[in-house]
């Protein structure tokens, strides 16, 4: 295996096999560690910035199955077809394909209607998700900074590739629009997660217990996206 400096401090692991990996070298890096992008599929290095080559090649050599392992499980990757039963926001619907609808697409009594040609079916829902979940994640988010006695900032909808969400230090809020298909209490948490924030910077267990208090499905929406999020995640 090698290890070739690219753009950066973003590094690819050549191994000869077809074993994907990213290295990346940030100053925020403590400690070697090992994650799945679960949108490129591919596990990433994390790489503290006066780590060896040859170590970081050997700690990915130790950790091989682990990363065989996490990558054999992945879902397949899939799009938004005619027929398919999606969660949105808690809410069940059937995606129904409908040529001669006039008004883009349309969700009611449990149906999502979707007009214009099949092909474009996939990339309409997808729109149509982003847009709700725009709408519906500030909507909640800011009653639960309201909760707090703290305002968000800007509140973002983005297509990020292993984050549920984020919270910036001028109390801007990210989110990934795939959260809008989970379950409303996952949806909840990740809320109660990302306001809280705006109160604790960490993970403390001061933290946690803001959490807890914004949302009485903390535990059970987290170990909900533990387990599950990786089938969000296949969506493209």
């Amino acid at each position: 295996m090698k290890i070739t400096l690219l753009t950066g401090k973003t590094f690819e692991v050549e191994n000869g096999t077809d074993l994907p990996i990213k290295a990346v070298c940030t100053s925020r890096c403590r400690r070697l560690s090992l994650r799945i992008d679960q949108k490129e599929r591919r596990a990433v290095l994390n790489m503290p910035p006066r780590c060896s080559v040859a170590r970081a090649l050997q700690f990915v050599a130790k950790n091989r199955a682990w990363v065989e392992a996490h990558l054999l499980v992945l879902p397949e990757r899939r799009r938004f077809a005619a027929g398919d039963e999606i969660l949105l926001f808690g809410e069940k619907f059937v995606i129904r394909h409908c040529p001669a609808l006039k008004s883009g697409v349309v969700a009611a009594d449990g149906e999502l209607k979707v007009s214009g040609e099949e092909a474009f079916l996939s990339r309409r829902v997808r729109d149509f998700i982003r847009r709700l979940a725009a709408k519906k994640l500030a909507e909640m988010t800011r009653a639960k900074a309201e909760m707090l006695g703290r305002k968000a900032g800007r509140i973002t909808i983005k297509d990020t590739k292993s984050r549920w969400g984020s919270c910036s230090t001028l109390n801007n809020i990210n989110y990934n629009w795939r959260i809008a298909l989970a379950p409303a209490m996952a949806i909840d948490y990740l809320v109660a997660h990302e306001t809280a924030h705006l109160v604790h910077r960490d993970h403390s267990p001061a933290f946690w217990n803001c959490v807890g208090k914004l949302s009485p499905f903390a535990e059970e929406g987290r170990a909900w996206l533990k387990k599950n999020g990786a089938l969000l995640y296949a969506y493209e």
